[in-house]
């Protein structure tokens, strides 16, 4: 696979060099190579769709991609799970990165088996050189437990239980799916992902004890559940143990409410952490003192169109649609042009046109309202989206938006 850069040869890496990836992920994000942990990641590597560095017969950058699908206001489109992205200290500010990020797109772009592409970021200020944009912001809870309180249930309709989530994977599986067809920016899991989810490797837990699941059972069986773990803690005045909450999917709103009611008073804890809370999470409007929560907004996945018509059409729109966008596309110059989008709840289409636009933008301006998370009025007055023709922005932003907001789910 050839591609020459200045001192460098960008390869396709073998499975065999994982661990010498992983050891360039090490020092890049100065963590350590735990052996347990390698062998959970090793399992969801996919090496024909990394891009490796040498320089001499040293690793020296890396990129690379899972093949997942993405929810998206009213689908789940193929999506470019970009990850593993770093560059060794010694060899930065050499294009490196640029190299990879360029290689990739236009990999992803010429297979035409995704239309889009998405990451977390390190650093929110590296992809959009790159046409990312920010599609789906994320809360990040840290809280004292002692002065919450959650409204009484209506009813006492369902159980919770407790258990290991390795002994529950099928269960929640199903339940996941289930959940995750009404909410953007969930991934799909198969099998190797519930595995990766699931593995509770020691290393990771930070002090904590094993990860548990909680589970809710309603009158059609699972509807809910919660992964998290606890640490203890006591000073002078008792014990202060922290709840560490890393996912909750509830089908319901009962079981959402139970779940929440158990991990806001477990015995012996006084504070509670969650990392990947949704803007729109039912907690903020549950809680007797919204503020307590301690509730952070932060960035969360970036979306990068690759074929702008698939992109456009595979999605669904709020209210009706039918506007001409001028494009431009640096990168990716298939993407650039006029394109009229018609759209709406249960369709889309999306083709060139020659009709005069209606709205210009830049193609990370399409990543940012991809999920439906920002708003099309808030891109416009921050310049990034500019109305041609009086009128256009008032009636197309309803469609843009969607009636959950997008909500990142897992670090991938």
């Amino acid at each position: 696979m050839g591609y020459t850069h200045p001192m460098t040869d960008v390869v396709v890496p073998r499975a065999e060099d994982f661990d010498e990836i992983a050891g360039l992920l090490a020092l890049a994000f100065h963590g350590g190579l735990d052996p347990e942990l390698l062998e959970v990641e090793r399992g969801i590597f996919e090496p024909e769709r990394a891009l490796l560095v040498r320089d001499g017969t040293t690793a020296v950058a890396h990129a690379a991609a899972f093949t997942r699908e993405l929810g998206v206001p009213g689908a789940s489109v193929p999506a470019a799970h970009v990850t593993m992205v770093s560059v060794a200290p010694t060899h930065r500010r050499r294009g490196l990165l640029t190299a990879l990020m360029r290689r990739q797109l236009r990999e992803i772009r010429d297979a035409g088996r995704e239309p889009i592409a998405v990451l977390w970021a390190s650093e929110g200020r590296i992809y959009p050189r790159f046409g990312y944009g920010l599609a789906a912001q994320r809360l990040t809870v840290s809280c004292d437990t002692t002065e919450l309180r959650l409204p009484e249930p209506a009813s006492v309709a369902g159980t919770l239980r407790l258990d290991q989530p390795v002994a529950r994977q099928a269960e929640l599986a199903r339940l996941y799916d289930r959940v995750r067809a009404d909410r953007p920016g969930w991934s799909n899991r198969d099998e190797r992902w519930w595995r990766y989810v699931v593995a509770d490797v020691k290393s990771l837990r930070e002090g904590a004890t094993e990860r548990r699941v909680l589970l809710h059972e309603g009158p059609s069986g699972l509807d809910g559940y919660a992964l998290f773990r606890t640490k203890d803690e006591w000073d002078g005045s008792g014990p202060r143990g922290e709840v560490r909450v890393d996912e909750v999917v509830a089908e319901h709103p009962d079981a959402y409410l139970a779940l929440w009611r158990l991990l806001l008073s477990i015995d012996l804890t006084r504070r509670l952490s969650f990392r990947t809370a949704a803007v729109d999470e039912p907690l903020l409007w549950l809680v007797n003192e919204p503020r307590r929560l301690g509730a952070q907004l932060s960035d969360g996945l970036w979306v990068r169109v690759v074929d702008l018509p698939a992109a456009l059409a595979a999605r669904r729109y709020a209210t009706d649609l039918d506007v001409v966008i001028e494009v431009t596309d640096e990168l990716l110059p298939e993407n650039a042009g006029r394109w009229r989008l018609v759209g709406g709840p249960s369709a889309a289409t999306c083709t060139a046109t020659t009709e005069p636009p209606r709205l210009a933008c830049d193609v990370r301006a399409l990543g940012e309202l991809y999920l439906g998370g920002a708003g099309l009025g808030a891109l416009a007055a921050a310049g990034r989206v500019r109305e041609l023709v009086p009128g256009t922005l008032a009636a197309a932003a309803p469609a843009f938006g969607w009636h959950r907001a997008p909500a990142p789910m897992e670090v991938f």
